[in-house]
């Protein structure tokens, strides 16, 4: 099958990475370091069970989705309506589109914008960009995804590439139940800049994150939606299975980007809000989160604005 993969970042890199391997046609856009490394050298795809290079195609512009029969829609919440516009004049009638994101609301925004059927994907993996063009597995990667008419044949062609996935009539609540164990994590790990392992290890983290788990579930509540499973004990297990991975949050702050935290517990905030349910916990975890950013984005200002002056401006201290 053609596939291509839109947003080539630590997830889209795994499972787009996975198919290739398994011998699809797949393209993988993104950014132009990464695209540069993987038409050299092809993707390194490094899991826990092999290391490969895999030979696929790489394009940083959204009109290498043509063609494509399954697009893998893997961007930044925070990018995805502007990247659905631009790659809608690009799509064939009859593609698949995968939303592989965090957040809750992305395929119905993605619904809103393009004419073609979209299903939402819940992702459980731990991945990250180790290099450009270097995409390092660190654990699962099974993936939920809303009824398709495909179903079978998707699930049959994911299992041949190595990606245990399953249908779920209730695709909203797994959305939720991942939103929830993101809102548990993402924050405490990007402010501590820790992996999940030593997070729950902090004085009082578990207190906290339980105060997260409840609000949320009250807010689920709120809206109807009703949270398969035990979300507690997925959230420990959580820290059992990925106990070296930092969150996606974390990665982001590291390297000095804007995160997805407005999609995830800054989404609770506004979502209690609207429906009269207080998340005082989600909004300290949202705002300590958004003073990191905006203090990172106004030192890379200044640093920039600095870099400007002419040398001769630039006052030397003292020896």
């Amino acid at each position: 099958m053609k596939i291509a993969v839109m947003g080539a970042g630590a997830v889209g890199c795994y499972y787009g990475g996975m198919l290739a391997r398994a011998g699809h046609d797949v393209t993988l856009i993104g950014r132009a370091q990464h695209v540069q490394a993987v038409r050299r050298h092809g993707l390194l795809l490094d899991t826990q069970t092999f290391q490969t290079h895999v030979p696929m195609n790489a394009s940083t512009e959204a009109n290498a989705v043509r063609g494509a029969k399954l697009v893998l829609f893997c961007v930044k919440s925070t990018d995805t309506r502007t990247t659905a516009a631009d790659m809608a004049p690009h799509l064939d009638p009859d593609a698949l589109v995968f939303s592989l994101q965090n957040g809750v609301d992305n395929a119905e925004h993605l619904r809103a914008a393009l004419a073609q059927e979209v299903v939402a994907a819940v992702v459980y993996v731990a991945t990250e960009m180790a290099g450009p063009g270097h995409v390092k597995h660190h654990g699962r990667g099974e993936l939920v995804i809303g009824p398709t008419s495909k179903s079978d044949e998707l699930i049959a062609m994911f299992a041949t590439a190595g990606v245990p996935m399953q249908t779920s009539d209730n695709v909203d609540g797994a959305l939720w139940s991942k939103l929830i164990l993101n809102c548990a994590y993402n924050a405490l790990s990007a402010i501590s800049q820790l992996p999940y392992g030593r997070v729950v290890q902090g004085e009082g983290v578990q207190d906290v994150m339980r105060d997260v788990v409840a609000e949320c579930l009250a807010v689920a509540r709120a809206a109807r939606v009703i949270v398969p499973g035990d979300v507690w004990e997925a959230i420990e297990r959580i820290a059992r299975t990925m106990p070296a991975q930092f969150s996606s949050t974390a990665q982001d702050l590291s390297r000095g980007k804007r995160s997805e935290i407005d999609h995830l517990n800054g989404y609770v905030l506004r979502k209690g809000e609207a429906l009269g349910i207080a998340t005082p916990v989600n909004r300290v975890l949202h705002s300590l989160v958004k003073l990191i950013e905006d203090r990172d984005a106004a030192g890379a200002a200044e640093a920039e604005s600095f870099s400007s002056v002419p040398e001769q401006h630039v006052k030397r201290p003292l020896i």
